[in-house]
């Protein structure tokens, strides 16, 4: 199938490791120009832009911290003056929600603790969507790609915050086709399941991941070129009509 991804221009974020990482790959793979995006860690971003074609000009690493505005304004700006657009996002950056204490109840979260991470989780997001959005517009063609998690739609205790966040791309998705869509814009979102990366692997202990897979049709985790896959289709040239769509990659979870 051609996924009309050569020469695209791909941005994606929170891409030095992981889900995002994968994903950066599954577009290169494809013939996209990638502009993938790293928080702290210029190393690692920089290992994955040269494994992705650096040296051609097909890929590039750019700084991009949810906690800081103006990092946001200036990944946008680099990778529009480089190569002239964004023609699709993959929204993948995310702060993650620290565990509460035990005996620590939902309430007892001071808000300067939570409204911050909402902050964090949803207006530097939206703010890339508002960014990338003019030019897809004027081009007629774009795909906005939102990776959520399986928190949204199934729950777990203690992540209420982190929930939240990711539930308002749901909605934020839903909405904002009505506005793109006559454009030629399709904006959708990824929920991945609980997925088989480092971060997880790592920790998560022996007698959880084996409940996981006992309660999976599939029998295994989710790899990230799972996630990946359905990120590449939503965002291609192959994807014709689907959005404003939650589409979950969890093994039937």
């Amino acid at each position: 199938m051609d996924m009309g991804l050569k020469d695209r221009t791909v941005l994606v974020t929170g891409a030095s490791s992981g889900i995002g990482a994968a994903i950066a790959r599954a577009y290169a793979a494809e013939g996209a120009r990638v502009a993938l995006t790293y928080r702290s860690n210029s190393d690692t971003g920089e290992r994955l832009a040269r494994e992705l074609g650096a040296e051609r000009d097909l890929a590039m690493a750019v700084r991009y911290s949810l906690a800081e505005p103006e990092t946001v304004e200036s990944a946008v700006d680099t990778v529009t003056r480089r190569w002239g657009g964004i023609d699709v996002l993959v929204a993948n950056a995310v702060r993650w929600a620290p565990r509460r204490p035990p005996g620590e109840h939902f309430e007892d979260v001071a808000p300067g603790d939570w409204l911050s991470f909402l902050d964090d989780n949803l207006a530097p997001t939206l703010r890339t969507v508002q960014l990338a959005v003019p030019g897809m517009r004027e081009r007629s063609w774009g795909r906005i790609v939102l990776i959520s998690s399986h928190v949204a739609l199934d729950g777990h205790r203690g992540q209420e915050f982190y929930g939240a966040a990711k539930s308002a791309l749901h909605g934020f998705a839903r909405n904002l086709a009505w506005d793109v869509g006559p454009d030629g814009v399709l904006v959708n979102v990824v929920c991945p399941g609980l997925t088989a990366t480092e971060r997880v692997l790592h920790g998560l202990p022996e007698h959880l991941r084996e409940r996981e897979l006992r309660q999976t049709p599939t029998g295994r985790l989710s790899s990230p070129e799972d996630i990946a896959a359905a990120a590449l289709y939503l965002g291609s040239g192959a994807n014709g009509n689907t959005t404003g769509q939650v589409v979950t990659v969890s093994g039937g979870r």
